[in-house]
């Protein structure tokens, strides 16, 4: 029992790191296995589960705590809030039963030393209580998926993609997401599906659906694939190079789409500024024999000795498209990162043109579902006169991915387009002309 509670300690870390100092869950999920030495690998598998479970949720956990409080919550009581949303979590969402999941919520708050949350034992034991004996009529009064969204990511994606799709988009955020893998170009997808327990993506990936630690799956330490969401995939297949030919990829970190053109053969140059975010990029390459050119540099300033005929650019952008797999990301972010990180889109998009060779292909990429950091930025792009056209992705090159092919022929994949779930990317392939 004493393990159960410092998981749930953990996870109350957790959220006070995200939300109240704006940390990203892996930064924080970081910090706190090390705050947690203890944890076994179950308990961490439960925190995690845990927080991301309350994360994705928030919206509509805040509202039936809202419910039951008239005087509602302030500042001054966050962490009060905090171990109430945990409780309601466990409760509503995870089928938690109930006598441990408010008995550990109470034990938090008792082990609190701040003596005005100390006293507050009796009033989470009631509200969770009342939570739990009405869970069907919190459920049915709480039920709409945009809760769970802040106001202004809601209103966006409504303008840009109506009420319905985004209705549907939301709901595919709240499932736990599968684990998809990409695997070298040589190897048989049906094999390694059914050697994994998984299912072959139209990409050629495998998913699997409960995948456990992924350094003691099948494969990872011998170097015959690594982890990256469907559409994550789908860029460097676009680009469309060959074994041999020159490969550019600017901001390249962590590194999925670099390990996609080196396993083909190409001849990669991986630059990013982060050297941090570099080493995961060059643990990679080690551990699955594969060969590139890292730069540490500003991808924006960069310039290489001669123009490249392929050049990809996975820009820094919002990652609402990731809500599935980082929830955290629509609490921490807001409207001002979306306009400064535009900003920035655009210097790197003039930059990655000054690189290209003539009638070298470009394709730009961001795990977005803003029109500012996608359609808009091309749109901008070619307004400007640049010696750039589209080069529209065709339905053939997507099989059965076809219905993320929007009229202008660039790429917006949405969460709920694939069952089971993918990332949010947009995506455009540009080619330089004289």
């Amino acid at each position: 029992m004493a393990q159960d509670l410092e998981s749930r300690r953990a996870a109350l870390y957790l959220l006070e790191r995200i939300l109240d100092k704006g940390l990203t869950f892996d930064g924080a999920f970081t910090e706190g296995c090390a705050r947690f030495p203890d944890l076994a690998d179950r308990d961490r598998a439960f925190l995690r589960h845990l927080a991301t479970t309350t994360l994705r949720r928030l919206g509509q956990i805040n509202a039936m705590i809202n419910f039951c409080t008239p005087k509602r919550l302030g500042p001054k009581q966050a962490r009060l809030r905090h171990i109430l949303q945990l409780g309601v979590a466990q409760l509503v969402y995870m089928n938690v039963p109930a006598h441990a999941a408010v008995d550990s919520s109470v034990r938090l708050v008792v082990q609190q030393k701040h003596p005005a949350l100390n006293s507050q034992k009796a009033f989470v034991n009631a509200v969770l209580r009342r939570i739990d004996r009405e869970k069907d009529d919190f459920l049915d009064k709480f039920s709409d998926p945009f809760l769970n969204l802040p106001r202004w990511l809601r209103d966006s994606w409504i303008n840009r993609y109506g009420k319905a799709v985004s209705r549907r988009l939301v709901r595919a955020l709240l499932e736990e997401p599968p684990l998809d893998i990409s695997l070298k170009p040589e190897l048989d997808p049906a094999d390694w599906a059914q050697h994994l327990g998984g299912d072959i993506l139209p990409t050629g990936g495998v998913r699997l659906k409960k995948a456990g630690p992924v350094e003691k799956l099948p494969g990872y330490a011998d170097g015959v694939w690594w982890v990256q969401d469907l559409a994550a995939m789908l860029p460097a297949r676009l680009l469309g190079a060959e074994a041999g030919q020159r490969v550019l990829d600017l901001c390249a970190a962590p590194g999925g789409k670099t390990l996609q053109s080196a396993a083909r053969g190409c001849r990669v140059t991986a630059v990013d500024v982060s050297e941090r975010r570099l080493r995961r990029l060059r643990d990679n390459l080690d551990r699955l024999g594969l060969n590139c050119d890292v730069v540490t540099s500003d991808a924006a300033a960069y310039r290489p000795e001669r123009p490249f005929p392929y050049i990809l650019l996975d820009a820094p952008c919002s990652s609402s498209g990731t809500l599935r797999r980082h929830p955290d990301m629509a609490w921490i972010k807001r409207p001002e990162d979306v306009h400064t990180l535009a900003a920035l889109q655009a210097r790197l998009l003039g930059a990655a043109v000054d690189m290209l060779a003539p009638g070298g292909v470009l394709v730009y990429c961001v795990c977005s579902l803003e029109a500012a950091e996608g359609p808009d930025q091309i749109k901008a792009l070619l307004d400007r006169g640049v010696p750039v056209q589209r080069d529209r992705i065709r339905p053939e090159e997507l099989p059965g991915l076809e219905a993320a092919i929007g009229p202008e022929g660039d790429v917006q994949t949405l969460p709920h387009l694939y069952p089971g779930g993918m990332d949010g990317f947009y995506i455009c392939r540009l080619k330089r002309i004289s």
